[in-house]
């Protein structure tokens, strides 16, 4: 079992924990661990520039970057803003070591590789927020983008041990605002989006905050666009100085082309759309409602009672892409009907405080989570001829009218945990955290297409992290941890039965610094993560698969802050060997993992002018490289390199009014961002210009 490998490092931290001699010689009078920031950010909070100062990704407590004894990457929505970009995926370029993936027709954001491995997990405020096919995250209500690098189990619970991405959204502020930004773009693409903030006392005890945004986007892709209206109101309510009620909620109306991309053949145009214009469109409909209630009860305790209830439904048909025939220039066709319906309801309780145990000071989190997800999904592949040419593609075509078949099923997962976590102050330099988590998963899959008797799986899993960080100098901090993961893996193999989970270990060691007078933070890490029942793509049967076990190992870095008053910069470089380690004939050992570069970078520069008639705007450029990839798992075909160069302007005009400029993509590169097989490929944007008009109301 992977998680009997992280034994050596949790008996260290447990070592540390219980033997105070160590600490004897270095005792000194420590503030809190949670300690009073500038004034401008907290961990759930806006973000000056692009440099941040405190997370609670990593621990679920408000806690210094450079005390957490892990790697952390954050993007604030500043990021974005400056790109030009209503994109997630954008805004993870920046990350460091994360990989795009399949992205289920353009409709979501379905998968994505973290240090190697391919997940479909992303949270939102804590919660997992991607059970089921939600839409795409709408950037009109984030304020920042964190990801957490390595296994997180210990604190999240089922997950995959490449990393975790937790979106942190905007929460009421007390001061009263108005923002409405307005852009259009190459290929008929428009947005408006409005951030209307208000406090509703005198004494701001009751803040409420609506997020709205419409899209109306086309494509550089022949007859694939997309449609989206989404509202966000948020408010919170100090009940009393110590309880505070917190209710936020999403509503999302999304409809889009699916979209599958092009085929590996040669002088295929990047804009041939491949499917039905007359399909139609994929409707995405997505609710979110959460409530948080906190209450402190003294000066060192807290809880914290939190409720999340999630509800999506998508349908529609849509003719796909298969395989190449043998002219090389017609593409068999496949037409599917898709109705998919899920909803996902999470409670959490959690008790946070803070004590001594002699010189050593504490911050305990000790927490319980229920889960329960249900699933409807059927989808109906109907047989016929229905090929489509490359190069002349003639639509209209009947449907075809052959067998239907495919897939349809109920599934429903329900788990209880308990987690602990404890944050150590050892001394003035060194900093320890240990943490575990109790999982008890029932799984069960009725399986309406083949009649057959109800799929059930119990599990029990005990996940694991620890880690320290000692403080070279006040600059210049060195930290190692270890951490198991757990993940259920859904659905059915070709046979009917259910998958064995997916089990992870991960170990990682670094150095964090901070440059410049505390300008500039860096992160370098290595790693070195093992995966096993992973599951993979069968071609012969269309179907998953568990492919054995896989490693990735390499090292990624992570720059952002303020060089001077008037530069910021974020960047990032990872370096990931990721293979198969045992695999099959389909997949052999020693394959790449889909979709992995070994090498992968990214800068993003601004120039702010300080004083003169330009004082308040900016002049930047963006650089992204992705080198080669694995473009099917287990076969030869690749993905090429490529890079791409950005630049940026922004106009302040007056106080309230900015007006944008981005170009993208300068020298039009020709590129494919991601692929899920050779006849499943996404090519990237060709050169595009965005402008915006921005106006603080």
């Amino acid at each position: 079992m992977p998680s009997r490998k992280i034994a050596p490092l949790a008996g260290l931290a447990l070592g540390l924990l219980l033997d105070p001699a160590f600490a004897e010689d270095n005792r000194l009078e420590l503030e809190a661990i949670s300690v009073t920031t500038d004034a401008y950010e907290s961990a759930a909070g806006p973000v000056k520039g692009y440099r941040a100062t405190r997370s609670a990704s990593a621990t679920k407590t408000d806690t210094a970057l450079r005390d957490i004894p892990q790697s952390i990457s954050v993007i604030p929505a500043t990021v974005l803003k400056d790109l030009g970009s209503t994109n997630v995926e954008r805004a993870l370029e920046f990350a460091g070591g994360v990989s795009k993936q399949n992205n289920f027709g353009g409709l979501t954001l379905y998968e994505y590789s973290v240090r190697g491995f391919t997940t479909s997990e992303f949270y939102q405020d804590g919660f997992s927020a991607n059970r089921g096919y939600p839409s795409t995250p709408d950037t009109a209500n984030i304020e920042r983008i964190e990801v957490l690098k390595g296994p997180a189990a210990s604190l999240y619970g089922r997950g995959d041990p490449g990393g975790t991405v937790n979106i942190v959204t905007k929460k009421p502020q007390p001061e009263a605002f108005t923002t409405l930004q307005t852009s259009a773009g190459s290929w008929d693409r428009y947005r408006t989006a409005l951030d209307v903030n208000t406090p509703l006392d005198s004494q701001a005890n009751v803040l409420s905050r609506v997020n709205l945004a419409v899209e109306d986007n086309h494509s550089f892709r022949d007859h694939v666009g997309s449609k989206r209206v989404f509202v966000a109101p948020s408010f919170s309510w100090q009940l009393d100085p110590d309880t505070t009620l917190l209710v936020e909620s999403e509503f999302v109306r999304h409809s889009s082309t699916f979209d599958r991309g092009i085929v590996d053949a040669p002088g295929v145009s990047r804009r041939t759309f491949l499917g039905e214009p007359n399909d139609g469109n994929i409707d995405n409909h997505n609710n979110r409602l959460q409530a948080t209630l906190e209450h402190h009860l003294n000066d060192a305790w807290k809880l914290r009672l939190a409720s999340h209830y999630k509800q999506g439904s998508l349908w529609g048909d849509a003719s796909e892409n298969r395989a190449l025939n043998a002219d090389g220039h017609t593409l068999n066709r496949r037409y599917r009907e898709r109705s998919m319906r899920w909803h996902d309801s999470i409670t959490q309780l959690e008790l946070r405080g803070l004590f001594d145990i002699g010189s050593w000071q504490h911050e305990l989190l000790v927490g319980t989570e229920y889960e329960d997800y249900r699933k409807n999904e059927r989808v109906t592949a109907v047989a016929g001829s229905y090929p489509i040419d490359l190069y002349n593609p003639v639509y209209g075509q009947p449907k075809p009218n052959g067998a239907r078949s495919g897939t349809d099923f109920f599934e429903q997962t329900r788990s209880h945990a308990l987690n602990l976590q404890d944050q150590i102050v050892f001394t003035d330099r060194l900093r320890g955290m240990i943490g575990a988590r109790v999982e008890h998963f029932e799984q069960t899959v009725d399986d309406f297409t083949r009649n057959a008797p109800t799929s059930r799986q119990t599990h029990d899993a005990l996940t694991q992290r620890a880690g320290l960080l000692y403080q070279l100098t006040p600059e210049i901090g060195v930290f190692a941890n270890a951490s198991t993961s757990f993940k259920p893996n859904s659905g059915l193999d070709a046979t009917g039965k259910t998958f064995k989970p997916e089990e992870g270990v991960g170990y990682e060691v670094g150095v964090k610094s901070e440059l410049f007078d505390d300008r500039l933070s860096a992160t370098l890490a290595a790693f070195h993560i093992e995966k096993e029942n992973v599951l993979a793509l069968d071609p012969a049967t269309n179907t998953n698969r568990a492919m054995g076990k896989a490693r990735s190992q390499g090292f990624d870095l992570q720059l952002t802050g303020q060089v001077t008053d008037a530069v910021r910069v974020i960047g990032a470089f990872a370096y990931i060997d990721a293979e198969v380690t045992k695999g099959d004939n389909t997949i052999p050992a020693g394959s790449r993992i889909l979709g992995v570069a070994k090498r992968s970078g990214s800068l993003l520069g601004v120039y702010e002018f300080q004083e003169g008639a330009l004082r308040g705007s900016d002049l930047g450029a963006a650089f992204t490289y992705v080198g080669d990839r694995s473009g099917e798992a287990g076969g030869s075909f690749e993905l090429p390199a490529y890079h791409t160069v950005d630049l940026l302007a922004h106009y302040k005009a007056t106080q309230n009014v900015t007006v944008g400029l981005n170009l993208n993509n300068l020298f039009d590169e020709k590129y494919y961002e991601r692929s899920y097989s050779s006849y499943w490929v996404s090519p990237g944007e060709p050169r595009n210009l965005t402008v915006s008009l921005t106006l603080d109301l």
